[in-house]
């Protein structure tokens, strides 16, 4: 079923000024490179306004600041992708799944689950664990035994929740999701053969909180002695490894195939772009920003923007510069040869 929403009717919900006919009504979200006279669109840059005068959307969200730059109706709001998010939200729910256990489902007679809930095919649920009011567990899901799941949190196929672990209410886990595995922790033992790796016990737990978003094929590790931790609200996107005894602060968003080694502390309103490597037993403060591709080897003790990597160019320029790097250390070494050297003679003309 289409949902029809005038701009009118989405002011009223959301707020936000109309801007020409509050009767104007949408169907779906587009971009205004490719929207239709159906769609509702957003700016939010200077970069766009090209695109906003030549999109064929029937009504745009935008800022004060570019509240003349089209004659299209439109909502002016204070955050316009926000908004934008809200209005798609409403425009396209969530396919809603209807309540009860498959019949190729295992649950253990002594978990509990909450009223309304969804339980897919061949999705296990272990003992003394416990799913929340409304969750809908997706087909071939795995949840451990003594582990609780939220009210109102999504498990999409695939996903794999370990023992004694705590999802909160309302997350949204993505297929392929590992949570409370053992972390990588080995002792080694030297010994007349040359020695061996001891394993390490990983008996700490996995605590997710309430609305966290969590990509797929993303893992999380249980902790080595102390838990793990995911605050409320946080981001993780697709590919991330967060490693065992890691704590991640509230709302922290993290971008695709980001690593993070044990016992580093993440903190509140952080974000940390794609491919960032984070070593381990490290601190890093509230809202940071950490570009993509950077390498984090020691704690960061100030809020700000933090980058690094060597930033491509043409690859024969390229392979020249590198060789210069790999001999970076012996060219300081003979600048501070020569600058003593000048400062020998310096002194000598005096």
């Amino acid at each position: 079923m289409v949902t029809s929403l005038s701009l009118g009717e989405i002011s009223h919900a959301l707020g936000g000024e109309v801007v020409g006919s509050p009767h104007t009504r949408v169907e779906k979200v587009g971009t205004l490179e490719n929207a239709d006279e159906r769609c509702i669109a957003f700016l939010t840059q200077d970069r766009f306004v090209r695109d906003l005068q030549k999109t064929r959307a029937g009504a745009v969200i935008l800022g004060a600041a570019h509240r003349d730059a089209t004659a299209l109706p439109r909502i002016v709001c204070r955050n316009p992708h926000a908004y934008f998010a809200r209005v798609s939200a409403i425009l396209h729910p969530v396919t809603s799944v209807a309540p009860g256990v498959h019949p190729s489902a295992t649950v253990d007679p002594s978990a509990t689950l909450g009223n309304d809930i969804s339980v897919g095919a061949h999705a296990v649920i272990g003992r003394q664990a416990s799913i929340g009011a409304g969750a809908i567990i997706g087909a071939h899901c795995f949840v451990g035994e003594g582990t609780a799941i939220g009210a109102g949190a999504r498990l999409w196929p695939g996903v794999v929740i370990y023992h004694d672990c705590h999802i909160g209410a309302r997350c949204i886990l993505h297929a392929g999701v590992v949570i409370g595995a053992d972390g990588f922790g080995n002792a080694w033992e030297q010994g007349a053969d040359g020695g061996r790796w001891i394993k390490v016990p990983q008996v700490g737990r996995a605590l997710i909180g309430d609305d966290v978003e969590i990509g797929a094929n993303t893992t999380i590790d249980r902790g080595a002695i102390d838990d793990t931790v995911i605050e409320a609200g946080v981001r993780l996107d697709n590919l991330i490894m967060i490693a065992h005894n890691v704590h991640v602060g509230a709302h922290t968003a993290i971008a695709a195939c980001t690593g993070i080694a044990g016992s580093t502390r993440i903190g509140r309103y952080c974000r940390i772009g794609g491919a960032v490597g984070i070593a381990g037993h490290l601190s890093i403060a509230d809202n940071v920003e950490i570009s993509g591709k950077t390498l984090i080897t020691k704690s960061i003790t100030q809020a700000g923007t933090y980058s690094g990597g060597y930033p491509f160019e043409e690859a024969r320029s390229w392979r020249r510069n590198a060789v210069q790097i790999r001999h970076l250390d012996d060219l300081v070494k003979q600048v501070k040869q020569l600058e003593k050297r000048l400062a020998q003679l310096e002194r000598k003309d005096r």
